[in-house]
């Protein structure tokens, strides 16, 4: 799965890059390893100053591979032991900055409440369709998201589905800025070197400042007991059919 995630180092700036168009870079078990380990390992590392994740194709992020979810359902032992991507998003002290363009559903809009500045293209599109798939929220989004839009534009979101487009993202407090698509890239760029070129020391303290981790890690645990309990729900299971039907 290494080759669905491509690292880039440069300036300071560790570009973690989704590579899986074909698929809306919907994340795998593998995916989520990859990117886990590589946001780890930054705090260690004093090349990496800021991290930015980034995609390939019109897609940000399709959510989780939905073959990944179907499988894990079948599995009568499954239990909560957390998610890697997660952990790492909620434990590093390294500043994230995210690009987004086109659709970012699920996991791909989670995963910026985690960010630290997070430019979208114009055509940028956040969505949390959990209850659609018989799901709930992930990612301390059950927390992080009333916090930030208010608890009746979350519920919106997390429980009915409902599209935010780019500029009303900047509105609500989700994104940084929007640019035009083809200009995407280099403002996240310039945006994480700039964070880059300040003092490291200084920058993670801050971070550390701006969260409280013991609360989102408590709150991943709590939400992850959840979303296994609900991933073998009949629900679950007939939306991923009726999904995965209309995939094939």
């Amino acid at each position: 799965m290494a080759d669905d995630v491509r690292t880039e180092l440069q300036d300071g700036v560790l570009t973690l890059t989704l590579a899986r168009p074909g698929k809306k870079n919907a994340l795998t078990q593998g995916m989520y390893a990859a990117l886990g380990a590589r946001i780890g390992d930054a705090d260690g590392d004093p090349e990496v100053r800021c991290v930015l994740i980034a995609a390939d194709g019109d897609t940000f992020c399709g959510g989780n591979d939905l073959q990944d979810f179907a499988a894990m359902a079948q599995d009568p032992d499954l239990r909560w032991q957390g998610n890697p991507l997660l952990t790492a998003l909620t434990e590093t002290t390294t500043p994230v900055v995210a690009a987004v363009q086109g659709p970012a559903v699920g996991i791909g809009t989670t995963l910026l409440l985690h960010c630290d500045a997070v430019v979208l293209a114009d055509d940028a599109r956040l969505s949390t369709p959990f209850a659609d798939l018989g799901l709930v929220p992930e990612a301390a989004s059950s927390l992080l998201l009333p916090a930030r839009v208010g608890h009746l534009r979350a519920f919106a979101m997390l429980a009915l589905g409902e599209v935010v487009p780019a500029a009303r993202a900047v509105d609500w407090g989700l994104a940084s800025t929007v640019v035009p698509a083809s200009e995407l890239l280099a403002t996240a760029l310039s945006l994480a070197r700039a964070v880059a070129d300040r003092a490291p020391g200084a920058m993670a303290t801050t971070k550390a400042l701006l969260r409280d981790v013991g609360a989102l890690t408590a709150r991943l645990d709590v939400e992850g007991a959840a979303f296994v309990e609900r991933l073998r729900s009949p629900e679950a299971r007939a939306a991923f059919e009726r999904f995965l039907g209309h995939a094939g």
